[in-house]
This record gives structure tokens, sequence and C-alpha cells, in this order.
């Protein structure tokens, strides 16, 4: 089966198994013909049953994709919470300020390093010692 295209993709990232499908009929013991979609027309339709699955999920709970209505405007931006920690690199002759983010969204564990500087300008209530004038 090396290099076969199956189902519009090739090698390992061609799906396992399709579908679900209606079964229409059974064919013998060990085959049934189903009811594939038109763009699978160029398919026979009888499968022996060693290449069928299940179908597990509950069809009255499946939602229609045409009544799903996503916004072209709808964006997210994950805010910061607090700094957890506080990093200066040297390099040759300058110094390099990072602070460790944890953000909204995620764990303490997935918590990134961003310089110090792009962070103030976006988000100066993280850094209330620097806003009081002096």
């Amino acid at each position: 089966m090396k290099g076969v295209m199956r189902f519009g993709k090739k090698g390992k990232l061609s799906p396992r198994y399709v579908g679900p499908y209606k079964i229409l009929k059974r064919i013998g013991n060990v085959a049934y013909e189903l009811d594939l979609l038109a763009e699978l027309a160029a398919m026979h339709p009888v499968f022996h049953i060693s290449l069928l699955k299940k179908c597990e999920g509950d069809p009255a709970s499946i939602v229609p994709l045409g009544s799903v209505v996503v916004k072209d405007s709808l964006t997210y931006m994950d805010v910061p919470v607090e700094i957890l920690d506080h990093l200066v690199k040297r390099l040759r002759n300058k110094k390099v300020a990072s602070i460790k983010i944890l953000w909204r969204s995620q764990s303490v564990k997935v918590a990134t390093w961003e310089a110090e500087e792009a962070i103030k300008a976006k988000y100066l209530h993280l850094f209330p010692y620097d806003s009081i004038p002096s």
C-alpha cells in the first residue's frame, strides 16, 4: 500500500477511518454495503467487516455545520496576570532584562520569558514600582 492515495491525504497523515456512513444492506456474512457521499462515488460501496469500525457517537448530538456562525471580528488576546521571576542576562557590552510572565489562560508550568521593556510598554499596570513619578 506504499504510495497509495487514500481519502485525499498521502502517507502517515491519511485518516485511518472516514465516516460515519449508514449501512444499506448486508452482503453475505462478512461484507456490508455503505451509503457513501457523492465525492466518494468512485469507490466501491461494499466493504469487508474487518475494514469497518462501529460508530459509538450519538447522531442526535451532532450539530449541523451550517448552524454554527463565527464572527470575522472574533479575536482573543491573552492578558498577563503577574510577574513570576526577573532575570538580567549580560551580553558582551549590554544587559538584557527578562521577566517570567504568568498568562491568564495558562498554568505556572507554561509561563513564558519575555523582554521586560516590551511588556512594560504594553502592560504598565504590572510594574507598580515604576509608575510612581520620582
